[in-house]
């Protein structure tokens, strides 16, 4: 501490340091971010430095979290939760035409692409704000008021929500590549029976939960993110699901599953909101979705 004053710590950077552990990794952080991998990793340094503790343990296999990191990060989610709908009512107060989009998985998925090229050109003096979200709130933050629409998958609980499906994608499942089942053209429910799943946090969506676990309880490593479940399968060689037609490391492998309902790609909203944006929102990305659909 310098001169007995540490300075607090910057929202952006707590937003480096959520990214870099959903991504575990410092170049698909620096990607996500728009910024290159020097900047990232100075500014991660700057921030252990004012907390005087090591939030990162890097190795040339990737990024873990510390407990000091993991701590920080749960509180990091948490303030900027809470910046960002302060923001969000700010700017309604002030009469600006904002609409908060929630993304859960791949925002690179071609019909997000397309949908944000479309909506953009149709609606070029609103707001957009986009909401990257993990694994453990499948409907992104629509019950806390945190986005006014989301881009998700079914199923979670629609108590109060609307949703709209926009595709429906198979699932298979992840297996090391070495893996002898990841040698098979398809597999079943059945042949997993004796394998260690992922799970997520207590509190998820059981709805959800069930879904990725097959429908039975399962047991494995608790994860949060996408990159934390391919890292658990990779390290320790416990499966999961995931919707085929997704790039995945060279040392995994994807078998198609027969026996699991699609996974649907959704937009969903609070069915009391009357914010008309929502409606545009959604009938815009049912055209993109549909417009490149299998």
């Amino acid at each position: 501490m310098h001169g007995g004053y540490r300075r607090s710590v910057e929202l952006r950077t707590l937003r480096y340091l959520v990214a870099v552990a959903e991504e575990l990794h410092f170049g698909r952080a620096a990607h996500r971010l728009h910024m290159s991998q020097p900047a990232l990793s100075r500014a991660i340094r700057r921030l252990e430095a004012e907390l005087g503790a090591r939030l990162l343990t890097r190795s040339p296999a990737g990024v873990l979290l510390t407990p000091a990191g993991a701590t920080l990060l749960d509180e990091a989610r948490a303030l900027l939760d809470r910046a960002d709908l302060i923001r969000t009512r700010v700017g309604a107060a002030a009469g600006r035409a904002t609409l908060t989009v929630g993304i859960l998985g791949d925002s690179t998925d071609p019909g997000t692409t397309r949908l944000a090229a479309a909506f953009g050109r149709a609606h070029p003096g609103v707001d957009i704000r986009i909401r990257d979200t993990d694994l453990t709130d499948p409907t992104c933050g629509l019950r806390a008021g945190l986005v006014d629409v989301a881009l998700t998958r079914a199923p979670f609980d629609e108590t109060a929500l609307t949703v709209r499906e926009l595709r429906a994608d198979r699932v298979g499942v992840v297996l090391r590549a070495d893996d002898p089942l990841a040698r098979r053209p398809h597999l079943r429910l059945a042949d997993l029976a004796d394998r260690r799943w992922f799970q997520f946090p207590p509190g998820t969506d059981p709805h959800w939960q069930s879904y990725w676990n097959g429908g039975e309880p399962r047991e494995g490593p608790v994860v949060r993110v996408v990159q934390e479940c391919l890292q658990a399968v990779l390290w320790t060689g416990i499966i999961g699901l995931t919707p085929l037609g997704h790039d995945l490391p060279a040392d995994l492998a994807v078998v198609p599953l027969l026996d699991l309902p699609p996974s649907r790609v959704v937009a969903a909203w609070n069915e009391t909101d009357p914010n008309p944006l929502i409606r545009a929102f959604v009938e815009a990305a049912t055209a993109a979705y549909a417009h490149g659909a299998p």
